[in-house]
């Protein structure tokens, strides 16, 4: 089967105020070493896999901010691809861009080197709250990358947004909403802040210059998302992700079928062989690694049956349709109930989840619990 090929780019013009993804300050020198890794690395897999791991259903290039990368150094990675691994026909193949950075010739250029999707990441339409957020660019930036998109060719473009951000309203957020839509994006993902440690919002918090979220309202605002989407034509299909018909990411239903995928760059992590690996995060040793010919993994880890089982679970769960309970018992030979009678009958009457004809899903009122969920099948 196929794989997925995840790419990650660690360099943004400035790290944003909630993220704690690997990133580093762009630097051009650093830029062009990373480069240089990445294409060995290409390279290196290349050489090694055979058959349908060379076979390339998705490729998703994120970040970080990919697009700092100039268009000859995006031109060499794609060309790298071309020659060591294959594409499937209809193959997806996204590259995420911050509206500050991305300008005509580069939307050009990356539709000529074979990306057909792009994702976007928006977050906000208030430029108060993406100043919060430490975000690079304004409202009326975004909507102009939107559109020099469209105008390079681009027919499937995701728009990032983010909700529960301190001092954001109903009204804030229904007027992002308003404005996405009238973009007419072919997807949409929407996430809540989460205040991940070693972040300045999370500094600020523990300073008492940042009040607690409002999980009651956060609820709300993802209630109403959902609302107002689905009322324009959108589908949910994934907790987080919304669609027109016929354009969910393909890459990231990978994932979420537990299928097998390949990453490259700093901190990616790879399932291939029944095996769960990642890189080394520090750029420096990334490089050395792959300088010396060697692949920079830092970490090997066998998926047993049990956790093979977990992560099917509740990776299936995130989406709206659910669990395939008839996929699931041909995989591992059981079905769900056989596993876990407890937790099952335990969701079940606290209307978490439910059956629908092969499908086992989260209800409307599971879907904002949807962690507590999945812990009942760890």
């Amino acid at each position: 089967m196929a794989i997925g090929l995840y790419i990650h780019v660690p360099f943004c013009v400035k790290k944003c105020n909630y993220c704690d993804f690997i990133s580093y300050p762009y630097d051009a020198g650093l830029t062009a070493s990373y480069v240089s890794a990445l294409l060995k690395e290409i390279e290196l897999y290349g050489q090694q896999l055979s058959g349908k791991d060379k076979e390339l259903a998705s490729v998703y290039i994120g970040g970080g901010t990919p697009s700092l990368l100039s268009v000859p150094q995006l031109e060499a990675v794609f060309g790298n691809l071309g020659s060591f691994f294959d594409y499937v026909p209809g193959a997806e193949v996204t590259v995420e861009a911050n509206p500050g950075t991305l300008d005509r010739e580069k939307l050009n250029n990356w539709k000529a080197f074979g990306c057909n999707r792009l994702s976007i990441g928006i977050q906000s339409m208030n430029d108060s709250l993406l100043r919060f957020l430490g975000r690079i660019h304004r409202a009326d930036e975004a909507a102009h990358a939107f559109y020099l998109a469209r105008e390079a060719g681009f027919d499937n473009i995701n728009i990032d947004l983010i909700f529960g951000i301190p001092g954001q309203g109903m009204h804030d957020w229904s007027d992002t909403l308003r404005r996405v839509l009238e973009l007419g994006p072919e997807h949409i993902s929407a996430y809540g802040l989460k205040i991940e440690e070693g972040t300045p919002l999370a500094r600020l918090q523990a300073e008492g210059q940042l009040p607690p979220g409002d999980e009651d309202l956060e609820v709300e605002m993802y209630f109403h998302t959902i609302d107002t989407l689905r009322a324009a034509g959108y589908e949910h299909y994934e907790i987080s992700n919304f669609c027109r018909p016929g354009k969910a990411s393909a890459h990231n239903l990978r994932y979420w079928a537990n299928k097998e995928y390949l990453g490259l760059g700093p901190a990616a992590h790879s399932y291939l062989h029944g095996e769960r690996f990642s890189n080394r995060p520090g750029l420096n040793e990334y490089c050395t690694a792959l300088n010396d010919g060697l692949l920079p993994v830092a970490e090997r880890n066998p998926v047993d049956r049990h956790g093979e089982i977990s992560e099917t679970i509740f990776l299936g769960l995130r989406l709206i349709n659910g669990l395939n309970l008839k996929d699931f018992r041909q995989r591992f030979g059981q079905s769900i109930e056989e596993l876990f009678p407890a937790a099952l009958d335990k969701l079940e009457r606290l209307g978490l989840v439910e059956k629908r004809d092969v499908f086992l899903r989260l209800t409307r009122k599971g879907l904002p619990l949807a962690n507590e969920v999945f812990a009942e099948f760890v």
